[in-house]
């Protein structure tokens, strides 16, 4: 009887992939009809979860890679008694619906992460499993696991070709990740044809290579196999687990196991045989009730298992009464930055990369929720946690990662790290190299994700590393991004500003670019207006003759190029970000950049492009259009005729014109 309702369930999942992807005339039924049977023994028999509190925070994570497939995780959702409901399923791909093309977190409940850019669910899962090894280790004791669940994952023959899910698997087979479960939907088809097109490798082995336990499944349609595999992946401690499930994509269809069933309808007869292939016998959209009360039993399971865990806690609170309150804490993220966290710098010269790494470290002190790293730069980027460890195979209580050479990864896994709750991703690089994290910085901005990426060397002065190492588009195309914050302090202070912002912000990522070289420490730095985006930080008058504006490290020469325009009223406005000082209101900006004053003159060491936003269209943006070159920054400055001098001449000739 039980493996009857086990199959009836697999074909009840099946038939609302078909219905929903038919009437939407979109979506991806080939993935979601292969997959059906291990998505629903996991759900059904393995996961610990509870459908009514889908933020249960001992919950095991399930993140669906394969984020086309979405009918799959909707189908299993609703089902299993998260608040989807038969005509949120109807509504499938349609506008302002909870079952949108792709899964999305906070969107539609049980959805863990946002998937679709192939690849990079499983680098969030990576995170996810990062977390919860961290946090296990960091609070359980005796026979008190307090911290206790497994994350999971389906991802299919694309997800592996992207070179971010290898790089992050490599980082979790390094770090002995044995709560990482992986079932790879293995099909040998992709969107244009035979996976043999685009790949001649042995998976099982490039994952054994990288210290992940491998296990094979040759039936994917085998719930009795798929469950033997999962309770092998559940058993092994030291590694992550990578279960090949070989399966069909397009299941029942007669167009099974091509391509031709990857995506798209199929239409009314197809259809048709796809439901008679399955043994489906009952009408559209319906599920039967033994059907239901079979699935009912996930809630009934996962109640008595949140329930089981709060005893646990209870008892924990009474042995362990210091770690139980900052286990709660953590649970409820009621950290907050303190005033001696804020406390202004006093040195005469800093480099705001240096003072980023003291923040950093003074924040963790706040907030021991801190956890990542840098891609093989930490020295550069300042961005370990001192006199705390670096997480390895034995150990995982320590809030530093090594990342190595792996740029998409590491934000990708800081995305994870922070979806897990309670824990905040933070990791640094290069600015120039932020190219190479671009689409999971999007992803962060994208699920409103409060990562903190902090990215160093983020202008010309960068010097003899040359101009591949110097950035001069990054700037303006990270502030094109929506829901992202970049903030380029001028100085050490500034940097405080950044970082409480980000250290506070709970929907958003914030990105801080930071200077290598040495600059002037600003005592005058107004905190709040800094907080604001952009603020006088020099004025001479209400009606200035100038406004110059500039941005990190390029305020010191605003200042400097003031001192020699002394025969002219000039303010000076420090502008770290675009996006704080445009959410301000009108009255404010106007008092900072008002409209009436025409002579206005931005500098940056970056493109110019946006600026005139601010400047208007008789003022004038000094920036640098063109690659760098290889030379000392003095050097490279002087060529690009990038100086003081310029920055004077300009000014005067802007005055001289407008007058």
């Amino acid at each position: 009887m039980s493996k009857n309702i086990d199959n009836k369930s697999v074909a009840t999942m099946r038939n609302l992939v078909v219905d929903s992807v038919e009437n939407a005339n979109h979506g991806h039924m080939g993935a979601p009809l292969g997959s059906a049977p291990m998505g629903y023994e996991l759900f059904r028999h393995h996961m610990n979860h509870n459908p009514k509190n889908p933020q249960w925070f001992n919950r095991d994570r399930f993140v669906l890679t394969s984020g086309h497939g979405s009918m799959l995780l909707y189908s299993l959702l609703h089902l299993s008694g998260y608040d989807l409901s038969m005509d949120d399923i109807k509504q499938f791909r349609k506008l302002d619906s909870k079952t949108p093309g792709h899964p999305e977190v906070f969107h539609t409940p049980g959805v863990e992460a946002t998937t679709g850019p192939l690849g990079q669910g499983f680098s969030m899962t990576v995170g996810l499993a990062i977390a919860e090894a961290h946090l296990r280790d960091r609070f359980n004791r005796d026979q008190f696991n307090v911290v206790d669940h497994f994350t999971y994952t389906i991802c299919g023959d694309g997800d592996l070709e992207e070179g971010v899910a290898l790089e992050s698997a490599a980082i979790a087979g390094k770090l002995g990740l044995g709560k990482l479960i992986v079932l790879y939907d293995s099909n040998d088809i992709t969107s244009d044809g035979p996976l043999t097109q685009s790949a001649h490798e042995d998976i099982q082995e490039k994952f054994r290579a990288m210290n992940w336990q491998t296990l094979y499944v040759s039936d994917g349609n085998n719930l009795e196999e798929i469950s033997a595999a999962i309770e092998e992946a559940q058993s092994e401690s030291k590694k992550p687990t990578l279960i090949e499930v070989k399966t069909i994509i397009g299941f029942g269809s007669t167009l099974q196991g091509t391509e031709k069933i990857h995506s798209n309808p199929v239409g009314t007869e197809e259809a048709k045989k796809i439901k008679a292939a399955i043994g489906w016998e009952y009408e559209d959209f319906f599920v039967p009730e033994d059907v239901k009360m079979n699935f009912n039993e996930i809630s009934v399971q996962g109640e008595k298992s949140e329930m089981a865990w709060n005893q646990l806690v209870g008892e924990y609170q009474k042995s362990y009464p210091e770690l139980a309150a900052e286990l709660e804490k953590i649970i409820s993220e009621k950290f907050e930055v303190t005033e001696a966290a804020l406390t202004p710098f006093e040195d005469e010269k800093m480099a705001t990369r240096t003072a980023s790494g003291k923040m950093l470290n003074r924040i963790y002190k706040d907030l021991p929720i801190l956890v990542g790293g840098s891609a093989d730069l930490a020295s550069s980027n300042k961005t370990t946690i001192e006199g705390q460890p670096f997480m390895d195979e034995e150990a995982h209580d320590g809030p530093n990662i090594y990342f190595g050479v792996r740029e998409f990864a590491m934000a990708s896994i800081c995305n994870g790290l922070t979806l897990h709750g309670g824990l905040r991703g933070y990791c640094g690089t290069f600015l120039v190299f932020s190219d190479y994290m671009r689409s999971a910085i999007r992803h962060s901005a994208l699920m409103g994700v409060p990562v903190t990426y902090i990215m160093t060397h983020d202008s010309l002065q960068v010097g003899q590393d040359g101009p591949t190492h110097q950035p001069v588009e990054h700037l303006i195309s990270l502030r094109a991004m929506p829901n992202l914050v970049v903030f380029r302090p001028a100085e050490a202070n500034e940097t405080v500003v950044a970082w409480k912002l980000a250290a506070e912000s709970k929907d958003r990522p914030f990105l801080i670019a930071l200077g290598r070289h040495d600059v002037p420490v600003i005592a005058e730095v107004d905190f709040e207006a800094a907080e604001r985006g952009a603020y006088i930080l020099s004025k001479d008058a209400d009606e200035p003759d100038l406004i110059l504006i500039a941005s990190g490290s390029e305020v010191e020469m605003a200042i400097l190029a003031k001192e020699q325009l002394a025969q002219h009223k000039v303010n000076v406005v420090s502008f770290p970000s675009w996006e704080l000082f445009d959410a301000q209101s009108d009255e404010y900006k106007e008092s900072v950049l008002p409209n009436h004053i025409v002579n206005k003159l931005s500098v940056e060491l970056g493109s110019t492009i946006g600026w005139s936003k601010y400047v208007g269209e008789k003022g004038k943006s000094l920036g640098v259009e063109q690659f760098g070159k290889s030379a000392p920054a003095g050097d490279l400055l002087n060529d690009y005729n990038f100086t003081v001098e310029r920055i004077v001449k300009e000014a005067q000739q802007l005055i001289e014109k407008n007058k």
